[in-house]
């Protein structure tokens, strides 16, 4: 019999955002609106409110992101930092894709933010309690796409995690489905860029020089 991660309640640091072409029209979840510290429908989105939240520093990067966003419809990858409603810094992560209809059009984009401040910790506990039947089913696909998750984001194995299991849940796939599927389709890919495999053959190569990270685990 498979075991089915119960869904539970949704992750508080992970949310959906959506960017319809045709309206120029914004929605987020409630979760990505939490973060910005608003409830749910208590505030339009609209590109003039996002950039508001934005760090001073880092607004004109993401200005010129969602610039291409709404005059091309270009998916995009940003970590940058918000203030909430109450002041407080966020260190985000914005990851984004076309939308396309049954056709195949593009109609939009689509993605999600995870929140990577150290604040988001608290929902680790909660989160693999609830997916710990899922882990034990099929730990060695997860952690293969979780490994990749951290490679491509440059985050932790938490925050990897956290990503999964929300994709996991808006999607109502199975866990282990989901890291299944994206682990084969990194075959795809052919490899990364030949500037970041050099830094990675050096990195390899030289490993053994390093600090031991595990020292302290």
């Amino acid at each position: 019999m498979t075991v089915q991660v119960n869904p539970g309640p949704p992750l508080q640091r992970v949310g959906g955002f959506w960017f319809y072409a045709e309206g120029q029209r914004w929605e987020w979840s409630d979760e990505v609106a939490a973060l910005h510290g608003y409830g749910p429908g208590e505030v339009e989105l609209s590109v003039e409110l996002l950039l508001k939240h934005k760090h001073p520093d880092d607004r004109d990067h993401v200005a010129e992101v969602l610039s291409g966003v709404v005059e091309a419809g270009r998916p995009y990858c940003s970590r940058h930092r918000i203030l909430d409603a109450g002041g407080a810094e966020h260190d985000v992560l914005v990851v984004s894709d076309q939308m396309r209809d049954g056709s195949g059009v593009s109609v939009g984009t689509m993605g999600f933010y995870i929140d990577v401040s150290e604040t988001a910790a608290s929902i680790r506990a909660q989160v693999i309690e609830e997916a710990m039947p899922e882990i034990v089913e099929a730990r060695s696909v997860i952690e293969q796409a979780k490994g990749a998750v951290m490679a491509m984001y440059a985050i932790s194995a938490e925050k990897a995690f956290d990503v999964l299991v929300w994709r996991s849940q808006e999607t109502n796939t199975k866990l282990r489905v989901l890291a299944g599927n994206l682990v084969a389709g990194l075959i795809e890919f052919g490899g990364v860029a030949v500037q970041t495999r050099t830094r990675f053959d050096h990195l390899l190569l030289t490993a053994h020089e390093l600090p031991d990270h595990t020292a302290d685990k």
